[in-house]
């Protein structure tokens, strides 16, 4: 696997600084090459690879775990994002496409990148020319600007009857949602729709593991679900999440710029069902998913909240908001939900 990813990695043109063949020997060499990432098996002899992720420093590299096509390894992955894993890929099934797991590696190693911990270093993987990241994972404990949040919703923004809440997030998206999703109240609007963008097979231990921490009813959607006040739904990964008179629909779409789910098309639904009945949380994430959907949700009256740059540990989908002029509220990922029940009643 080691000489797979090797190999993988610098055709898609990823500069490879060194390798480890157990978790001992990955922390000896993060500390001595002091990378921008780390593709880790979380099934590793002696230390094992979530071992390795407690055990790197706050100035580690970001993590990219690949993880096995078995539920033992779905769920160590799933974990591992949850205490500071940025993304997760799986291994290539035997009969599966190389260039498709070519395509997720590099997908992961840029997110990975964009993640990591500390600005400027050299990396066990680093994309060539790849740009400066967006911002800092708030471990680092590092502010590239500081965000003036707006004035409160009560200031400024009527209260919203019973609406329906979207939250969307990509990479640190899991570690995210493990502190929104559980402080939600329940029932919590006219319901809740994630979308987080995962590969399939995990989003349905993502919404288990919230589900065991939070009031609301946290699982992953299927078709013919409806939407209700105590049920948050996850889109599975794979599928883009539709609504249609409250009800679910999941669908094979094409992906729209890499992503299925996409959450511009989930937002849109909501807009054009519940126009001013609608508020969007946009949580870290790489790119502008999600910006589209506000456009349509801001001009049915909808409310959109985004997470503050000092917390995102990529400041990439809640930037691309805030640039279009579309945020109502800017809030660091603690202060989220008091926000979110100030515009609710």
């Amino acid at each position: 696997m080691r000489k797979l990813l090797n190999d993988t990695l610098r055709t898609c043109g990823v500069e490879v600084v060194g390798e480890a063949g157990n978790g001992a020997d990955a922390l000896a060499a993060c500390a001595r090459l002091n990378p921008d990432v780390m593709t880790l098996d979380l099934q590793m002899p002696g230390l094992s690879g979530m071992d390795v992720l407690r055990k790197l420093p706050p100035g580690g590299p970001g993590v990219l775990v690949v993880s096995a096509h078995t539920d033992e390894g779905s769920t160590l992955a799933v974990e591992a994002l949850s205490i500071g894993a940025a993304e997760v890929i799986r291994k290539p099934a035997i009969d599966g496409s190389m260039s498709e797991f070519a395509a997720d590696l590099k997908a992961g190693v840029e997110a990975a990148a964009a993640a990591r911990r500390r600005p400027a270093r050299p990396c066990l993987a680093r994309p060539h020319a790849a740009p400066s990241p967006p911002a800092a994972s708030p471990r680092a404990g590092r502010v590239r600007r500081p965000v003036a949040a707006p004035p409160g919703p009560r200031d400024s923004i009527r209260a919203l009857n019973r609406p329906i809440v979207v939250i969307a997030s990509s990479t640190g998206g899991p570690q995210a949602l493990a502190e929104v999703v559980p402080r939600l109240t329940n029932p919590c609007g006219a319901g809740v729709l994630i979308v987080q963008h995962m590969p399939s097979g995990f989003t349905r231990l993502l919404a288990e593991r919230l589900n065991t921490m939070s009031e609301l009813e946290v699982r992953e959607a299927v078709s013919g679900d409806r939407v209700r006040p105590g049920l948050a739904l996850l889109a599975p990964g794979g599928l883009h999440l539709r609504l249609a008179g409250g009800i679910v629909t999941l669908t094979e779409e094409p992906p729209i710029g890499g992503l299925r789910p996409r959450a511009d098309l989930t937002i849109e639904d909501v807009a054009r069902e519940w126009r001013d009945r609608c508020v969007l949380i946009v949580l870290t994430g790489m790119g502008d998913d999600g910006t589209r959907g506000a456009q349509a949700l801001k001009g049915a009256g909808g409310v959109i909240l985004t997470e503050a740059e000092e917390t995102c540990v990529v400041f990439g989908m809640p930037r691309s908001i805030n640039e279009a002029g579309l945020t109502d509220i800017i809030r660091p990922l603690g202060a989220l939900p008091a926000a979110l029940k100030q515009v609710m009643r």
